[in-house]
């Protein structure tokens, strides 16, 4: 077999409707947008507009309240760790570090700091350094011999 012997299947594709190229083609004149209007003219994007009637999104009431200075942490349990360093991919007897987390693949991102929570067990002995943590999870980590520090660092850009 060649190269200029090779077809695809049957039926396997076709051909693009050519709109706009006269009465024979079946879309000629208008090509198919109808008679005038908004939408029969190039360059529209109509999303949400009700023809000049006040939007649904507009008319509905808004709730709550976005705080503007929220921070946003990546929060990692205390079990999944462990369950990270089972599987050699943390090394326990090094410091852990939010960075040595993501170059573990177990935070994808640092956003505004990482932040520990109890969930799970612990049998390491570790010293850990992140941003945030829970009483419980600093508690746990002294349970098993180690120590969690918690920093007030600026984020970490990557």
């Amino acid at each position: 077999m060649k190269l200029n012997q090779l077809s695809d299947n049957p039926g396997a594709t076709k051909r693009r409707k050519r709109i706009g190229r006269g009465p024979g083609s079946g879309t000629g004149k208008m090509g198919g947008r109808g008679i005038k209007g908004q939408k029969s003219r190039s360059g529209v994007a109509i999303n949400g507009y009700e023809g000049g009637q006040m939007p649904l999104y507009m008319r509905l009431p808004k709730r709550g309240f976005n705080n503007i200075n929220a921070k946003t942490y990546a929060v990692v349990n205390l079990g999944l760790i462990q369950k990270f360093i089972d599987a050699k991919k943390i090394d326990a007897k090094k410091p852990i570090t939010e960075q040595s987390l993501v170059e573990s693949g177990l935070v994808r991102r640092i956003k505004d700091g990482v932040r520990i929570l109890a969930k799970g067990d612990l049998t390491s002995k570790l010293d850990i350094t992140v941003t945030g943590a829970s009483a419980s999870a600093i508690e746990a980590v002294a349970k098993a011999g180690g120590a969690l520090n918690v920093t007030k660092a600026a984020k970490v850009t990557e």
